[in-house]
């Protein structure tokens, strides 16, 4: 578990220009927006944020000025932009709406316990109706979770610091998907924490053998080998069968049984 002075700064962008809120900006003025600017660094530091179904923690701000933390995977990196994909009624989607900054923090696959307990919690209150069966509002979720804080530099919402990497961004744009039963989110990388084991020494480049992502493959939680466990939203626990290779040999080991 990574302590908070642990981290080291790997990026961080150049300070923006003033800008309208997302919900603001028009088509036109979103295509001609400048690149932003990565400040002594090329564009591969950011290729290790590219793997598929990695597990995110994004916290995002409220209205009220306290943050709310939520668990996802639907996040993937297109040059200096994070994706997001989002369910339309959750408070993660409700913040970005009106305060566009934002962290995104990526668990260790030893953090899945963590990230499973903040899985089945709303900050909405009330929880919308098609939730009530399986989640409940929970404003304190840092201490549902037992993770801790720790203060970003260039955005409002505080980083997750036991996860080792850190990443601030502000959304640029927040709009419905095709079918209108998503919300996705393009946010621009403003910086970028890594904790220092992490990376290799002289460099801003992540280790790839010492980071160990949580991976989220169908709602099981795996790192960069055998499962770890599933969430509780599983709808294959009761059935999936593991295989394991022996000499060349595919080997049904048994079922798995939810609990």
């Amino acid at each position: 578990m990574a302590r908070p002075d642990q981290h080291v700064l790997l990026s961080q962008v150049r300070r923006p220009r003033r800008q309208r809120p997302p919900h603001l900006l028009t088509r036109k003025a979103c295509r001609h927006r400048a690149r932003p600017r990565v400040a002594g660094i090329g564009a591969a530091w950011l290729r290790c944020f590219g793997q598929r179904r990695n597990v995110r923690v994004v916290r995002s701000g409220r209205d009220d000025g306290s943050a709310n933390l939520a668990p996802m995977s639907s996040a993937w990196a297109l040059g200096q932009i994070v994706v997001l994909g989002l369910g339309p009624e959750g408070q993660t989607a409700q913040n970005l709406a009106s305060r566009p900054d934002l962290v995104i923090n990526l668990p260790a696959a030893h953090q899945w316990e963590a990230v499973e307990r903040l899985a089945p919690l709303t900050g909405r209150h009330p929880v919308p109706a098609h939730k009530r069966d399986r989640f409940r509002h929970e404003p304190a979720k840092f201490a549902a979770a037992g993770l801790q804080t720790q203060v970003s530099q260039r955005v409002r919402p505080p980083r997750v610091a036991d996860c080792p990497l850190q990443i601030e961004a502000r959304a640029t744009r927040v709009a419905p998907d095709a079918t209108g039963g998503f919300i996705i989110v393009e946010a621009a990388v403003l910086a970028v924490h890594a904790d220092a084991r992490i990376v290799i020494p002289g460099t801003d480049h992540i280790d790839p053998s010492a980071w160990h992502p949580l991976i989220c493959s169908f709602r099981h939680y795996f790192g960069l080998g055998a499962e770890l466990g599933h969430s509780f939203r599983s709808e294959t626990a009761a059935s999936v069968r593991h295989l394991s290779y022996s000499g060349g040999q595919m080997a049904v080991e048994g079922a798995q049984t939810a609990t």
